[in-house]
């Protein structure tokens, strides 16, 4: 049994759609009971657990053995890292005792030690006190989620326009939700002892303005990509509603990505959704 966390989510549904797709028992794991009557159709087990709620949690963790594990992104309303902690820290108790016997977890480019990195400093935490864990794991550092560029369908509909905080022709590694869940599914049916840190990428690197035109190519209208300057970043983020330690949180994240100040692969797994592939479906979808 695979037991999902964040599977009500981007890249954790993906996960669970691509190992029911191939016959695998699969527990969603979720405190929405409103969100179970669709997976259960999809044939899935479905868990209804707080991830604070550690007793909980450990008892759903033993009811499998593989474990896809994606700490959950607080609300930006709130103050994120710390919340974002106090998750992580519930999740890694109840994996103790749990009998799991693989560990699959979704981190990120750029995740490292240190504060003032916002969930960069969560993730790569994350990393290590798995390694205490002393259950086999893996670590997907996946790209720049495309499914961040969700949130401005609205803006590109109604004004012809995207926001970044990225210069609009600043090229890094994006990848698509759906390239992260298979390669997690792949990892979750291989042997246990085939562990250790992978790096997922789409097939191209994208810059906001590729962004833009993919909307503009999908809506079939001009848009267009307006920037906004670092010293704007954070009154910005706080009238998109988040709370001053989220929106420096994400001032810092975005510093890391612009100064590249993080670590990359040679060789990096590359998934075969392109960001115009993933924007049209995502304006199909609200059709």
């Amino acid at each position: 049994m695979h037991i999902i966390l964040g599977a009500t989510g981007h890249v954790g549904s993906a996960v669970a759609e691509t190992l029911l797709n191939q016959g695998e028992p699969v527990t969603i794991v979720t405190r929405d009971a409103g969100k179970s009557e669709k997976w259960k159709q999809k044939g899935a087990e479905v868990a209804i657990a707080d991830v604070h709620d550690v007793e909980t949690l450990r008892r759903v963790f033993r009811r499998g053995k593989r474990l896809f594990l994606l700490n959950p992104p607080a609300s930006p309303d709130t103050d994120t890292v710390a919340e974002e902690k106090k998750s992580l820290a519930c999740i890694i108790a109840a994996v103790e005792g749990s009998d799991l016997e693989k560990i699959v977890a979704e981190s990120t480019y750029g995740a490292h030690d240190g504060e003032g990195v916002g969930d960069l400093g969560v993730l790569y935490e994350m990393e290590q006190k798995l390694a205490e864990t002393r259950i086999p794991f893996s670590v997907i550092r996946g790209a720049y989620y495309m499914s961040n560029w969700d949130w401005f369908l609205e803006t590109a509909e109604q004004e012809g326009k995207i926001y970044s905080l990225y210069p609009a022709d600043f090229k890094i590694p994006m990848v698509a939700p759906e390239d992260l869940g298979q390669f997690a599914a792949q990892l979750l049916t291989e042997p246990i002892d085939r562990t250790g840190l992978y790096y997922v990428e789409g097939p191209e690197i994208y810059g906001p303005a590729d962004v833009a035109d993919a909307f503009a190519e999908a809506l079939g209208k001009p848009v267009g990509t307006v920037v906004i300057p670092r010293t704007e970043w954070i009154p910005y983020l706080k009238k998109s509603g988040f709370s001053q330690e989220a929106a420096e949180s994400m001032a810092a994240m975005t510093d890391v990505t612009l100064e590249k100040k993080f670590e990359v692969s040679d060789s990096p797994f590359r998934g075969d959704v392109s960001l115009r592939a993933y924007v049209a479906g995502l304006v199909k979808a609200k059709v």
